[in-house]
């Protein structure tokens, strides 16, 4: 059952709809565009509400890092520090793709929620005429996972994106079959040896195996980022030596908001908040529901666990 019940326009991609697909970007609301490697659901990479609306809209996701799109190199200079390595990669292969993960600039502006609170962001630049053309037109960072209802086959077609996310979304752009059917490679160059993180259409023979064991981008598995103190979960009463993170009718000393959709925005920000704040520990209210609210407590449950030293 979708989780909304929209009107779902699907519109051939040319000038009006693409001017269409910006005013909807422009209020928060998210769209799936066509790329080369599948279509991607996108919202304003700036905007923590947008961003999170891609999860509501997905059903119940894992709270990945999401790929950040711009226009050109000189645009993505503006959100991460490029090593001549990196630079050299994003020279030869954009537009494409090929997504690199590079540590973020403190005033990139880009919501936390799109790097699930790391400090390093994945970035591609498309090379889909349609993207490009979206990105060009809205002027803003662009952060988009595929189009699809969470579990589902990446969309290489809008009917494919009708098919699982009609009804939860308000514009999908139609450009057509994508061309590479498969999502970006995905390199990180954070220090040290590039690391492939994710296969993908570009080979990059440099680039040695990544670790599994921590998530840097979508497509991994495993545990995301979780706070330095220990972190309580279901609590409406904290202890007098923790910061409570609130959520609808608990207040707490951080609020994470009355909806599903605006605590997954807030979430991130929230629990780097707390892991500064005086308090040695953290407790989070209770977040109930399905769907997006069960995303989220199961992102809490991963920061909340043990973790070995």
């Amino acid at each position: 059952m979708a989780p909304t019940s929209l009107p779902t326009e699907i519109l051939r991609a040319d000038r009006d709809a693409i001017d269409r697909a910006a005013t909807l970007l422009g209020q928060g609301a998210p769209v799936a565009v066509p790329t080369e490697t599948v279509y991607g659901l996108a919202a304003n990479a700036t905007d923590a509400l947008a961003v999170a609306r891609i999860y509501k809209a997905k059903g119940r996701p894992d709270f990945n890092p999401l790929i950040t799109h711009v226009f050109d190199l000189e645009a993505a200079e503006k959100l991460a520090y490029f090593t001549d390595r990196a630079r050299e990669l994003a020279e030869l292969y954009w537009p494409g793709p090929l997504t690199l993960v590079l540590p973020r600039r403190e005033d990139a502006g880009i919501a936390d929620v799109v790097t699930a609170g790391l400090p390093t962001i994945a970035i591609r630049v498309p090379a889909h005429p349609v993207m490009r053309a979206l990105l060009h037109r809205f002027g803003k960072p662009l952060a988009a996972p595929s189009a699809n209802a969470s579990g589902r086959i990446s969309p290489t077609r809008a009917t494919h994106v009708a098919a699982s996310l009609a009804g939860r979304i308000r514009l999908i752009l139609d450009g057509g079959p994508t061309e590479a059917g498969i999502e970006s490679t995905i390199i990180a160059d954070t220090g040290g040896e590039l690391r492939l993180l994710r296969r993908g259409p570009v080979h990059v023979p440099d680039a040695v195996a990544g670790d599994d064991k921590k998530i840097e981008a979508p497509g991994q598995l495993s545990s995301h980022y979780a706070p330095q103190k220990p972190l309580r979960l279901d609590v409406t009463e904290p202890d007098k030596d923790e910061v409570l993170i609130g959520y609808g009718e608990v207040e707490g000393d951080l609020y994470l908001g009355g909806t599903p959709v605006e605590a997954a925005a807030n979430l991130f920000a929230l629990l780097h908040e707390a892991d500064d704040a005086d308090a040695p520990k953290i407790a989070v209210a209770p977040i109930p529901g399905d769907a997006l609210a069960a995303a989220i407590r199961d992102r809490l449950k991963r920061a909340a666990a043990p973790r070995s030293n």
